[in-house]
């Protein structure tokens, strides 16, 4: 008798963990928020840090670009390599374990005697530092769909806040404890978070995809080609990244030279401004729950584009560009939200592949939006890149109105 009833407790466990009634705990969703914004601030904490890494190893101006050129290449194969592995493996280990691994490569990084070393160990960063859409994915899959939106707003605030603060927290460490407190700091957190989510995470459920990693890494693509949502989601994601990259790979350059010639912990500061548009994603969220997903989608890409109107003032006004910068992060995370809620629901037990694939359109359109900034910038100053970021944006806003369903 105890054994049977031992059984059926199994089994309804495991029912609750494949279908979930509710919200995951409130605590869990906040160390989902705070460890991927903690994983993905790591790619981005080398950008202010490139003159000094030149100086210490070393390298010349033509070489600098390598040192985010590795981190980013790293990060868009851990996308198409490693995120699938959350349909295929129990995501409470994966998790912990590419945490686990992703902090010994940031002490790699902060103990590198060499080029080769530090190129190497932050090509791993990169690669490592996807362990953030794993986490969105396994919040997503606890969560009841009535509220899946609002949870992944949530996790998802921590991502881009952890893309935004990145750099200001990089610059404050480094000015105070040198380059390689960084990633030692960085190094201890990844590992404490590791272990508190060790702890924090329901033991998963068998995994849903029982296929070989080369037919799970196919089925990425296939999922795709196959799926109309997908790939226009998937394009939303490259045309708004793109704009969201125009404005931050650039905007440094016109605020370091004249008229405002600002500090570099003034320029962090704007940074800040532009994580108050984190407020949209638990709103784009909420609203997603609440059926209003095209509607969402549309008020969100309609501000999108007009943020380019203040953001075209950045040498005349510096609250213009903080106005801007407000708008357009609102706009880039309610759009964001939005389509990850709307793609994990087409296929729940490949929620892992999906976000995976989903981020290389985002990893692509970000580095377009970088690249032809500094070409725009070049060519035709400031001017240029409020244009650029405008087109991408209003080319975001005609693809929505010309593909969207009812």
């Amino acid at each position: 008798m105890p054994s049977d009833c031992s059984t059926t407790s199994g089994r309804t466990a495991r029912n609750i963990t494949l279908a979930p009634t509710g919200p995951p705990p409130a605590r869990l969703v906040l160390l989902f928020a705070v460890a991927c914004g903690s994983a993905v601030a790591n790619v981005y904490f080398a950008q202010p840090l490139l003159v000094t890494l030149g100086e210490r190893f070393s390298l010349g101006s033509g070489l600098l670009g390598a040192i985010v050129t590795v981190t980013q290449a790293g990060y868009a194969a851990g996308l198409f390599l490693l995120v699938p592995l959350g349909d295929l493996a129990d995501r409470r280990r994966l998790i912990t374990l590419q945490l686990g691994l992703l902090a010994a490569a940031l002490l790699a990084v902060a103990l590198a005697p060499g080029t080769a070393v530090l190129l190497a160990a932050l090509a791993m960063v990169g690669a490592l530092a996807v362990v953030a859409q794993t986490m969105v994915a396994a919040a997503a899959h606890l969560a009841a769909p009535a509220f899946r939106g609002r949870v992944v707003g949530a996790v998802t605030s921590g991502v881009i806040t952890g893309i935004l603060l990145a750099r200001t927290v990089a610059g404050v460490l480094a000015d105070l404890a040198g380059w390689r407190a960084v990633y030692l700091f960085s190094a201890a957190v990844t590992a404490a978070l590791a272990v508190l989510l060790r702890r924090a995470l329901p033991a998963g459920p068998p995994p849903a995809a029982r296929l070989p990693y080369r037919r799970l890494l196919a089925s990425t693509v296939s999922l795709f080609a196959r799926n109309r949502l997908l790939r226009v989601r998937g394009a939303l994601a490259f045309l708004v990244f793109a704009a969201f990259s125009t404005l931050w790979s650039s905007v440094v350059q016109p605020l370091s030279g004249p008229p405002w010639s600002l500090s570099h912990t003034a320029i962090g500061a704007f940074g800040l401004a532009g994580a108050a548009g984190a407020l949209a994603a638990g709103i784009a969220g909420r609203w997603n729950d609440r059926g209003l997903a095209q509607r969402t989608t549309g008020t969100a890409l309609v501000l999108l584009a007009l943020s380019w109107l203040p953001l075209a003032f950045t040498r005349q006004s510096l609250w213009a560009l903080a106005a801007g910068t407000v708008l357009l992060d609102f706009a880039v995370q309610a759009v964001h939200v939005t389509n990850q809620t709307l793609i994990h629901a087409v296929r729940p037990d490949a929620g892992s592949r999906i976000i995976g694939g989903y981020m290389i359109f985002y990893s692509a359109g970000s580095a377009l939006g970088a690249t032809g900034s500094s070409l725009a910038y070049a060519t035709a100053g400031w001017t240029g890149v409020s244009a650029l970021g405008a087109a991408f944006s209003c080319a975001a806003l005609l693809l929505w109105a010309t593909t969207r369903t009812p």
